[in-house]
């Protein structure tokens, strides 16, 4: 839930943020409307992807910033496309 707070608190000084998570907290950013979110379909404590695996971690955070330059309202959530 602090992730959440510091989105927010984050995006009232003026900086753009995206929290990247696991699917499996959807409804929880969903009750905190977070500014923006990229839901990633990897295990919990691994929101990127696989250790390792250079090409999926770009994938996930090129998402990422594509959202951010995207999203044109807040509590926008979007899962990533597998």
């Amino acid at each position: 839930m602090s992730v959440g707070h510091i989105a927010r608190l984050l995006e009232a000084a003026g900086t753009p943020t995206v929290i990247v998570a696991v699917r499996s907290f959807r409804k929880r950013l969903e009750m905190m409307t977070v500014p923006r979110a990229l839901l990633t379909p990897y295990l919990m404590g691994r929101p990127i992807g696989r250790p390792g695996d250079r090409e999926e971690q770009k994938r996930v955070l090129q998402a990422a910033l594509q959202l951010l330059e995207t999203a044109d309202q807040g509590g926008t959530i979007v899962d990533l496309e597998t």
